[in-house]
């Protein structure tokens, strides 16, 4: 036999706070939305104490849609299994948060059947406002949207695709980075990246790193991209003759997760044999070796810039579309050491 306890509990209705506060069940909706001031102060008493002692919860999803407004945020993600990505969403729900917002979060896992499927489940969730950071393989989709809501890019721009952005500012993270290895007396250097796949921040770093290295005879660099072959192509890196101590200088965390297992496998004394440094800041960093040099990125801050940039454009900001460029805050730690 069954408990009293195990018994399911009466859902609290509108109509019961009506009829325990002795009012219209019309008045109630009134206290609950935006017509408050419409009530006498007697009467609003009556109600929130009846709400009290029920224990009644509105259904915000059915009062948002009775008002065109569901106050719902939609994220979509090239991979939420990205530290970064982890970190600039938990900016994002923090800043909904604050303003009564909620965020319904789709994940494409960097697939391009799954970014459409995941485009047209977040229109079937009446979202009021999308963030988007994604290698935008369904254009058509995407500027479908953006007729219908605001929408802010995170990190990665999208060709011919005109919408507020906030990311990191890649050229300047590379300047800082370059500039302290040498700083540090490393002139050899080697930049290894994801293989380049239309990421607009991936490129711009690229860019970045080529231009700076050119521009200065007292150093020289070359470029390798993640892989299969990445140990054989740092073996080679670390024995071929060059103009001064040699460092690697890692694009992203991926990139420094797959360099430090490359270069523990080519038994490198970490980090006396070879310099390091790595955008990103990742939890794991301060424990190899004497530490991995980082260029953190503000990511909570990129997250909630992402978000309020979204809001403004919600209350009617119709201004030009803007771009947000975060500074990196460089973290020296062991693997540049000074030469």
């Amino acid at each position: 036999m069954s408990s009293p306890t195990s018994l399911p509990r009466h859902r609290v209705t509108m109509q019961d706070v009506a009829r325990r506060a002795g009012v219209s069940k019309a008045s109630v909706s009134r206290f609950i939305g935006d017509d408050k001031a419409l009530l006498s102060d007697a009467i609003a008493l009556r109600i929130e104490k009846a709400i009290n002692d029920l224990g009644y919860r509105p259904n915000q999803m059915a009062r948002g849609l009775k008002r065109g407004r569901t106050r719902l945020i939609g994220m979509l993600m090239a991979d939420i299994r990205n530290p970064y990505s982890i970190a600039v969403m938990h900016g994002v729900e923090t800043a909904c948060r604050r303003h009564g917002y909620s965020l319904v979060v789709c994940n494409t896992d960097r697939d391009g059947e799954q970014e459409r499927q995941q485009l047209e489940a977040l229109r079937s969730y009446n979202i009021e406002g999308l963030i988007v950071n994604t290698l935008g393989k369904h254009m058509d989709e995407l500027r479908e949207l953006q007729a219908e809501h605001p929408m802010v890019l995170v990190d990665r721009k999208l060709e011919d695709f005109h919408s507020d952005i906030a990311g990191l500012d890649n050229a300047g993270a590379m300047r800082m980075g370059l500039v302290h290895l040498k700083a540090r007396g490393y002139r050899d250097l080697v930049l290894v990246s994801e293989p380049q796949d239309g990421t607009s921040s991936r490129n711009e770093r690229i860019a970045a790193f080529d231009l700076l290295v050119g521009q200065d005879p007292e150093v020289q660099g070359a470029r390798l991209q993640t892989g299969p072959e990445l140990e054989s192509l740092l073996r080679n890196f670390l024995t071929a003759p060059g103009p001064g101590a040699k460092a690697v200088f890692c694009a992203n965390g991926l990139a420094a997760l797959a360099v430090t297992q490359a270069l523990r496998a080519l038994g490198c004394n970490l980090f006396d044999d070879i310099g390091l440094i790595a955008l990103d800041d990742l939890d794991w960093y301060p424990l190899v070796g004497s530490g991995i040099t980082a260029l953190a990125q503000p990511t909570h801050a990129i997250g909630v810039r992402a978000f309020e940039c979204l809001l403004e454009r919600l209350r009617g900001d119709a201004g030009p579309v803007q771009r947000f460029d975060f500074a990196a805050q460089l973290v020296v730690r062991g693997s540049t050491r000074q030469r």
